[in-house]
């Protein structure tokens, strides 16, 4: 089963990218150039697209289009406010040096003596740290199946436990409604290994 889940959803992905071959002119399409189908060449086509993107963008024209590009979504009421928003968000996420998603957390949620993962989004929260005097974080709390929808929690710093799984392993765990529970025992193991190992090796 896994491997035919596994079939289909690469099936689906180069399926869909081979819709980007629809870009090029009828005459230039693989399918009417060649006369025969092959599947696949829609990935290329993307990578192709991603790179030249990313070297237009890189270099100083590139930069200036962009920087236009971001001044005229600027000056559209809605679209200013939205597009603002999920630069922010996805800058916070996606930030290499940044806290976002970057541990599990065990917090009491939704009641007392109930337990839920969570993930840290943010440790910085000047107003909300200075109203409650005290060290507060923002988490995530995911529901499950579906981990994109969740709460968003300001919780005591004191309050939260932090897990030593990673955020792959804990959003296994979600997704899997409980089922897929990572071998913490496992882990312990193969650190202690590890760390017996250094001093031998010193």
């Amino acid at each position: 089963m896994p491997l035919g889940i596994t079939f289909l959803v690469i099936r689906a992905i180069v399926g869909f990218l081979d819709q980007t071959l629809l870009l090029l002119p009828d005459a230039y399409q693989p399918d009417n150039f060649l006369g025969i189908h092959i599947p696949g060449l829609g990935v290329l086509l993307a990578v192709v697209l991603v790179l030249a993107t990313g070297m237009i963008v890189a270099n100083l024209l590139g930069r200036r289009l962009v920087n236009a590009w971001e001044s005229l979504l600027s000056r559209i009421p809605l679209v200013r406010t939205l597009y603002a928003g999920i630069k922010q968000i996805l800058e916070a996420v996606l930030a290499t040096d940044g806290q976002s998603f970057r541990r599990v957390l065990l917090v009491e949620y939704p009641r007392k003596g109930a337990w839920s993962l969570a993930f840290m989004t943010s440790d910085q929260l000047g107003e909300v740290q200075e109203k409650t005097r005290s060290e507060v974080i923002s988490v995530f709390i995911p529901t499950t199946p579906n981990p994109t929808s969740g709460f968003v929690l300001m919780l005591p710093k004191e309050d939260v436990i932090e897990l030593e799984m990673s955020v792959e392993q804990g959003l296994k765990m979600i997704i899997s409604m409980g089922v897929v529970v990572p071998d913490w025992e496992k882990e312990q193991l193969l650190k202690q290994q590890a760390q017996q190992k250094k001093p031998e090796q010193a």
